[in-house]
């Protein structure tokens, strides 16, 4: 399983970005797929959880703010996150794999990361 992101860059607050996650091999029916990030300093946050029909849970941080979609003939996730603000300064990490410790999601593959930075 290759999990690939991209899409992170440097934008003012205010501003947009769309984030893409690329899977190879990764082919479980249940989908079980999302997004997550960490800022320096700070514990690894759940952004986005995304359910094989298609709809998305968000932390309560980026509600009204964030949504996710996928192309299942692409096997690409997407995260489109809109006025972002500096306290989304994070590297986003896609994540894939249904597997579950003490009832929270807990992939089993992650890619590599893309940095988005969001100043004021």
């Amino acid at each position: 399983v290759q999990l690939v992101e991209s899409g992170g860059g440097s934008v003012q607050a205010g501003g947009s970005l769309r984030l893409s996650c690329a899977a190879s091999g990764y082919t479980d029916s249940r989908y079980c797929m999302g997004w997550f990030r960490q800022a320096p300093g700070k514990e690894r946050e759940r952004v986005a959880y995304i359910h094989s029909d298609g709809s998305t849970s968000f932390a309560e941080s980026v509600k009204g703010r964030f949504s996710g979609s996928k192309d299942g003939a692409k096997n690409t996730l997407y995260l489109q996150m809109n006025s972002l603000n500096p306290e989304d300064t994070a590297m986003y990490y896609c994540a894939a794999g249904c597997y579950y410790v003490g009832g929270r999601w807990s992939p089993l593959y992650w890619g590599q990361g893309t940095q988005v930075t969001v100043s004021s």
